[in-house]
């Protein structure tokens, strides 16, 4: 060990998937792509709050669950951090994150199942970040912690038709005037083929939009939208139908909508909210639904009872109504900014049970109102274990039990967790 070197032990894993490491002052280090127990040498290379950050320089005593990762692009790529740890290990990881947090929110026996893994290569929502270079166009996710973008030739969690779409999105980029310096390119894989939401940092001219039509024809795309800057999108070519199906219902979403990461993990939180509901519920009962997007879960809830369906977006609440309406859906689907206005405890009363899908940030005013309201059964899915402790607090104070608690595998390979829970009064 020199002098502008570290050599540290693993202790454990960080909420970020990094390892943790004590410097002899006491201080925390985090070494990124290391694993519990592993001593390593490591170099500082900045500062994380009040933590120092390390790069791993050489793996002195590696750990028993060290596996190869299978990405050409791991380590460089921000997208994964966890494809070096093998897969026991790493399930009972993500598990004890939901146990963790129910703990914290005064659930300390919650009965956390077994994490539901998702397959690689099903993802089928893509976020991608364009810059444009003397090179070309690179196109790929940011590197970790930089706002750096990675070119990708591979991407082993993306679905393969996704990913067939890099190389020649890149060519098509590479000529298309509107692509100054920087933008974006979101992909999603809808039942009719991928839909490409681009934005860019200049306007579309008349030749750009015959090679947007161009481009989808011979790729297969039904939808290009396009959208400068942080503008309104707009529909730059439309060669079929952009459709998803719920069930039996047939969505059109808008462009670059929200869509669950994979059909795998929508069927298992699908699954998990059904679960969660009462058996029986009443003849004539109703289900709150918030933060209901285009209908996710809406369809399969309106199986079992008539639903209010709650969103803040006007686009996925056309959407949801349209869909509920050509298949005649028990479902009422309703704008509301429930971050601002959130279903007082009055609103909530006639609700036999109500399901919320909340974003990152969570929900915690409304959680704290349907508490008040002693809603008889709650499933709160939550993207954030954070969040669920803070939200879910109040439950805990209002005499509610955790009755399943089931964490999804969404994200595979990286530190997010999505999870379903049930409480009952």
């Amino acid at each position: 060990m020199s002098a502008e070197t570290l050599d540290l032990t693993i202790e454990a894993l960080g909420a970020a998937g990094d390892g943790i490491a004590r410097l002899p002052d006491g201080r925390t280090c985090f070494v990124p792509r290391s694993l519990p127990g592993e001593t390593l040498r490591a170099r500082p290379a900045g500062r994380r709050g009040d933590a120092l950050l390390a790069e791993a320089e050489a793996l002195l005593r590696p750990s028993p669950d060290r596996v190869a990762p299978p990405c050409p692009h791991f380590g460089a790529c921000g997208g994964c951090a966890l494809q070096h740890w093998a897969e026991a290990p790493y399930a009972a990881w993500k598990r004890a994150k939901l146990a963790e947090a129910l703990a914290r929110a005064g659930f300390p026996k919650a009965p956390v199942a077994p994490l539901v893994l998702t397959p690689p290569g099903t993802r089928r929502r893509a976020d991608l970040a364009l810059r444009r270079g003397s090179g070309g166009v690179v196109l790929g996710f940011h590197a970790p912690g930089s706002g750096a973008v990675v070119d990708l030739a591979a991407c082993t969690v993306l679905h393969p038709r996704l990913v067939a779409l890099f190389e020649p999105l890149r060519r098509l980029l590479r000529g298309l005037k509107a692509l100054k310096r920087e933008g974006s390119a979101v992909l999603n894989l809808l039942e009719t083929g991928p839909d490409l939401l681009l934005r860019t940092d200049a306007a579309l001219d008349a030749a750009g939009r015959a090679a947007l039509a161009a481009f989808a024809s011979a790729h297969g795309l039904p939808r290009i939208a396009w959208a400068q800057g942080n503008g309104t999108p707009e529909v730059a070519a439309q060669l079929g139908p952009a459709m998803i199906r719920f069930g039996e219902a047939v969505v059109n979403p808008p462009p670059g909508a929200f869509l669950q990461a994979s059909l795998a993990g929508e069927a298992a939180i699908r699954d998990a909210v059904l679960a969660g509901l009462p058996e029986r519920l009443p003849p004539r009962a109703a289900i709150a639904e918030l933060y209901a997007g285009l209908g996710t879960l809406s369809f399969a809830l309106a199986g079992r009872a008539r639903v209010a369906a709650f969103e803040g977006s006007a686009e996925a609440v056309a959407a949801l109504s349209a869909a509920a309406g050509r298949a005649g859906a028990r479902i009422r689907a309703e704008r509301r900014d429930l971050a601002r206005r959130p279903l007082l405890a009055a609103e909530l009363k006639p609700f036999a049970a109500v399901v919320l899908d909340p974003p990152y940030a969570g929900a915690a005013e409304q959680v704290a109102l349907l508490a008040r309201a002693r809603v008889p059964s709650i499933v709160y899915v939550s993207c954030n274990p954070a969040a669920l402790a803070r939200d879910a607090r109040p439950l805990a104070q209002a005499g509610y039990r955790v009755k399943s608690a089931v964490p999804v595998d969404q994200f595979l390979w990286s530190p997010h967790l999505e999870s379903v829970i049930a409480f009952a009064r």
